[in-house]
């Protein structure tokens, strides 16, 4: 969709008087709109991918976000199915990822993301799935031949040891999930208080899939960072560590396939890049 489609998506939906105020980028190269309405303040127009990224949004909106983080999130405001879109509000503020805090304040920003990732794992019941890691250990596969010559034969065989004793684990509970929680979407507002963005991703699914990118890209070189979002969360007993090690070999690998040809070129082949060990405090 471009941006004309968009406004006219919102002005349809939501208010004949929008008024455009910016664009931003989306996922895969789409774009969202930011506009101003007359009842709901500033809202924005989504597009998806695709009709799974679309109903796995609504469907987070409408049940784990609305009834669990109802003021820690936007709100869903309008959707449409052709072409799959959501109106929601803007939630005021900047990314978590790119704000430059003192440290007191960053220790609590993150205590504050352990809260929210505690609370949309509690929005609904366990759920034991004795064939998930199964799928996941298909996902792998899947990984793996779009990956093609950006890995090498032993990098590939620790993938596949990680699956087989992910599904060894099995049958393993699963939690409502974000599937992307990161600190670009987590916005940290004026008033200091983060709130989570981009639900496109979320559906159950194992909670250390969750932690798994904070544990592997951010708490390495940050403890302090770890120990604050923990303290919080709650502190991962060693079956977690366990999980982490297995989810962060199909993290890596999903990273890996989806680089750009320069970006790979960058980074270079597979067994160069650094290891994958989840070592911080609990």
């Amino acid at each position: 969709m471009n941006s004309t489609d968009l406004l006219q998506l919102c002005r349809r939906l939501l208010d004949t008087d929008a008024v455009p105020l910016a664009w931003h980028s989306g996922h895969a190269g789409t774009q969202v709109l930011r506009a101003s309405t007359a009842n709901h303040g500033e809202v924005m127009v989504k597009p998806h991918r695709s009709q799974e990224r679309h109903t796995q949004e609504v469907h987070a909106y409408r049940t784990w976000v609305t009834a669990a983080l109802p003021d820690r999130a936007p709100r869903l405001l309008a959707t449409a199915d052709e072409p799959p879109t959501i109106v929601i509000t803007a939630v005021p503020g900047i990314p978590l990822s790119q704000r430059t805090l003192a440290l007191k304040a960053e220790q609590h920003a993150y205590r504050q993301a352990g809260q929210l990732l505690k609370t949309l794992h509690a929005a609904g019941p366990p759920r034991l799935e004795p064939d998930w890691t199964a799928w996941l250990a298909d996902r792998a596969e899947y990984w793996i031949h779009q990956a093609g010559d950006r890995t090498t034969l032993s990098y590939r065989a620790d993938v596949r040891a990680h699956m087989r004793a992910l599904q060894d684990l099995a049958p393993l509970p699963t939690v409502p999930c974000h599937l992307d929680f990161m600190p670009r979407n987590m916005i940290y507002g004026h008033d200091d208080i983060v709130r989570l963005i981009d639900f496109e991703h979320s559906r159950y699914d194992l909670h250390a899939r969750d932690l798994v990118r904070l544990a592997t890209r951010i708490w390495p070189q940050r403890p302090d960072l770890s120990a604050s979002f923990l303290d919080e969360y709650g502190h991962l007993a060693e079956a977690d560590h366990e999980l982490l090690e297995h989810c962060a070999r199909l993290d890596a690998l999903t990273a890996l396939a989806t680089t750009t040809s320069a970006e790979f070129s960058c980074k270079g082949p597979a067994h160069r890049t650094p290891g994958l060990i989840v070592n911080y405090a609990t």
